[in-house]
C-alpha cells in the first residue's frame, strides 16, 4: 500500500521537465514485462486511450524518430511516412532505440532523450484534457496537459493512429 505512495527518484525526463518549468504528476506503478499500456492503465485506473506511448523508429535512411501515440491505438507507419514526408517508417529494434533515446524500452520518455530526434504526436492525443506518459523508467508515468508535448518539447502532430480494433 505505501509502495504507491513512494517518491520516485528523478530520471532524466523528471530533470528536463522540471528545468523547463512544466507542473507533473508522478504515477509509480509495478512494471510489467510486455504488460503495455494497458497494465500501467489498469494498475493506475485510467483510461487506456490518455496513457501515451513513447515509440521510437527510423526512416527508411535509419534516422530516429519519435511517435506519441494512445495506449489502446496503433500507429500506421504508411500514413505516417507520408506526412512526414519519407519513403517508409519502421520501429527500431529494442537496442538501436535504447542507443537513441537513453533509456530502457518499457521506460522511454520524449523528455530528456539522449540524442535529438524529431518528436511526432498522433493529433488525437492534444484534444485530451490530461494524459500520462513515461517519466523516463519502468514502471513511472508522469501526468501533464498534453500541449507540453507540442511547446516546450516540439512535438509535430500528425494523423497516423489506426483504428480501434474491436
Amino acid at each position: 500500500m505505501a509502495k504507491k505512495d513512494k517518491h520516485v527518484s528523478e530520471t532524466p525526463a523528471t530533470a528536463w521537465l522540471k528545468a523547463q518549468g512544466v507542473p507533473y504528476t508522478e504515477h509509480p506503478y509495478d512494471y510489467v514485462d510486455h504488460g503495455g499500456t494497458s497494465e500501467s492503465a489498469r494498475q493506475l485506473g485510467m483510461d487506456e486511450h490518455s496513457v501515451v506511448k513513447t515509440l521510437v523508429m527510423q526512416d527508411d535512411k535509419a534516422q530516429p524518430l519519435v511517435v506519441l501515440m494512445h495506449g489502446d491505438r496503433q500507429v500506421s507507419t504508411k500514413n505516417l511516412a507520408r506526412e512526414i514526408g519519407v519513403k517508409a517508417v519502421e520501429p527500431c529494434k529494442p537496442e538501436v532505440a535504447q542507443r537513441h533515446s537513453g533509456y530502457l524500452v518499457g521506460g522511454t520518455s520524449p523528455f530528456g532523450l539522449k540524442k535529438v530526434m524529431p518528436v511526432y504526436v498522433e493529433a488525437s492525443v492534444l484534444a485530451l484534457p490530461r494524459i500520462c506518459i513515461n517519466g523516463g523508467r519502468r514502471g513511472f508515468l508522469v501526468g501533464l496537459v498534453p500541449q507540453v508535448l507540442v511547446s516546450p518539447l516540439g512535438a509535430k502532430p500528425v494523423h497516423c493512429a489506426l483504428a480501434a480494433s474491436s
